[in-house]
């Protein structure tokens, strides 16, 4: 087993392993310090049933279940804590979320209390031409903030809006519109240290429905184009291009992700899995 990086922002390939095995403690001690030290890793040409993904998950530490909104259901109900993200439609019925739309820079789930420290994605079913998923560097993005922007957030915190999916689809149980106070979510600090690396990190969750606490919804809305424009500006960035049996691990602390819009045409079948955190985000400045 080796690891070969992207050379990009953030990013390296697993070479030489097959995670349908039982891997050995240094072996996985390898993975987790590559994790900790690149962020997204990348195994490829895997061929795990869903028993082998939740058990590699589970290395990680428990999975939270997969989201379903208020009072919804998983698509395989035998199997809880996977996610299906699909485009697929079978007799007019969705097999999975998310479809066909083009999604925004997101940390997965950020509108809970504990949110995910990582999520896992399984390419089953691999578009030839779209659905690449692009990743984010918020270490970098911290790091290269102005000075005076850095003293301006270190003891501020957001509201995540909890009502729609990174797609802006709205969840099952939620109303179409809300205040910035009464607007279901949690809330977060701008910055916080990794618990592993002891690194800075944004954490922003996603723009849509964003509010800052504590600040009149102008003054929230232009820091947070603010912060957003930066993150646009700078290209800390890798993008896979998915190959079926592509296993990626990020983690959503210090990371964003995103992927590009479907082709209604290209079949995709993803399997996720999310591995709960053992605490909320913790701020970097207290």
């Amino acid at each position: 087993m080796r690891i070969e990086p992207t050379n990009a922002a953030l990013g390296a390939d697993i070479i030489d392993v097959d995670l349908s095995k039982a891997l050995s403690k240094n072996e996985f001690t390898f993975i987790v310090d590559a994790w900790n030290e690149y962020s997204v890793l990348r195994f490829r040409k895997q061929n795990l049933d869903d028993k082998h993904l939740v058990n590699f998950s589970k290395l990680f530490g428990p999975l939270d279940m997969a989201p379903t909104g208020r009072g919804g259901t998983p698509f395989d109900p035998t199997q809880p804590e996977i996610a299906v993200i699909s485009n697929i439609v079978v007799n007019g019925k969705k097999t999975g979320s998310l479809g066909n739309s083009e999604l925004v820079w997101h940390q997965d789930m950020s509108y809970v209390e504990i949110p995910p420290k990582a999520s896992i994605l399984y390419g089953i079913e691999v578009p030839p031409t779209t659905g690449n998923t692009s990743f984010y560097n918020l270490y970098d993005a911290y790091s290269s903030l102005p000075a005076d922007l850095k003293s301006r957030i270190s003891d501020l915190s957001c509201k995540h809006d909890a009502t729609r999916n990174s797609a802006g689809q709205l969840r099952v149980g939620y109303s179409e519109s809300y205040c910035n106070e009464e607007r279901p979510g949690a809330i977060h600090p701008l910055v916080i240290r990794h618990p592993e690396t002891n690194r800075t990190a944004l954490y922003l969750g996603r723009r849509p429905n964003a509010w800052i606490p504590g600040l009149l919804t102008h003054e929230s809305d232009t820091l947070l184009d603010t912060l957003w424009h930066h993150i646009d500006t700078h290209n800390f960035t890798w993008t896979q291009k998915w190959e079926k049996g592509d296993l990626i691990i990020w983690d959503n602390r210090c990371t964003f992700h995103r992927r590009g819009q479907l082709d209604p045409n290209e079949r995709r079948l993803m399997h996720r899995t999310q591995i709960g955190a053992r605490q909320p985000p913790v701020a970097a400045f207290t």
